[in-house]
């Protein structure tokens, strides 16, 4: 019988301990946030690209420098 309590104590206590589900959603937060930067910066590379060629070659024309 103690056997049985002690069998139902540590089942309980294995339940709440939800370290291990933490790390496992943080790491798949982490994936999500690598995953939507992957994303936008194969989508949007060249036109951010672009932009920032536009504006340092406006600074550059005025300024006389180049970039």
């Amino acid at each position: 019988m103690l056997d049985y309590l002690r069998v139902l104590v540590d089942a309980h206590k294995a339940r709440l301990d939800e370290r291990g589900a933490s790390a496992v959603e943080y790491g798949l937060l982490i994936a999500g946030i690598a995953a939507l930067i992957v994303a936008v910066v194969f989508l949007f590379g060249g036109a951010l690209s672009n932009i920032f060629s536009d504006t340092c070659d406006s600074i550059g024309a005025s300024s006389g420098n180049t970039c």
